[in-house]
């Protein structure tokens, strides 16, 4: 089974809730290949969150 591991440098941003998922893609053009997978992502910034939500509709950043 072929894995594949990367460290990614996302742009520093300020407060806010990002949409992240363009970029991360983007830095792994190898997804293409699976169709199955799983992805961790470890951050390392003390004051930073990760909050993982559907984002079919605009309105769950405006509630969260």
């Amino acid at each position: 089974m072929p894995w594949s591991q990367k460290t990614l440098t996302l742009p520093p941003s300020s407060r806010g809730s990002y949409l992240i998922t363009d970029m991360i893609t983007s830095s792994l053009p190898e997804l293409a290949n699976y169709r199955v997978g799983l992805l961790t992502l470890f951050i390392q910034h003390t004051s930073c969150a990760l909050s993982l939500n559907e984002n079919w509709d605009s309105d769950v950043r405006a509630d969260m």
